[in-house]
């Protein structure tokens, strides 16, 4: 990023994305650790648990492992902040899904913190988004 206050912002929503990660984790964590088994076969999690059984393991709704390929840069500061704002959204929408699915009132409250704080993480893209737009367009003295 060409301006520092574009590399602060990376950090702390960076920062802030590996918390969502780690506030899912022990949301799924206190679902299952006293699931009975028939539960679990009954929702579809038979797979699951055979191969982790109520283990942590990064996966997104059809089981397919966390990569970090889903990650995208192109390097161009313009692009990549797009690309922020993107996933950004695509989280919200997500979150939004899972709100429709849940019926108990502790994880729609959790579901729907994360939920905010995507609309936030992309409002804070824009504003930066706006200042490398700034920078980019200033006319360069040396």
């Amino acid at each position: 990023m060409p301006i520092p206050q574009a590399k602060a912002v990376l950090t702390d929503i960076g920062t802030e994305e590996l918390a969502h990660m780690e506030i899912v984790a022990a949301l799924v964590y206190n679902l299952l650790k006293d699931a009975k088994l028939e539960d679990i076969k009954r929702v579809g999690l038979d797979g699951y648990y055979a191969d982790h059984d109520r283990a942590l393991y990064f996966v997104n709704a059809d089981g397919v492992p966390w990569t970090a390929s889903y990650i995208q840069s192109k390097g161009d500061p313009v692009t990549d902040l797009h690309e922020d704002m993107a996933a950004e959204q695509k989280a919200r929408s997500t979150y939004e899904w899972l709100i429709n699915l849940a019926d108990d009132p502790d994880v729609i409250d959790v579901l729907r913190f994360l939920r905010e704080r995507e609309v936030v993480h992309f409002q804070r893209f824009g504003e930066t988004l706006r200042l490398v737009h700034e920078f980019l367009d200033a006319r360069k003295y040396y």
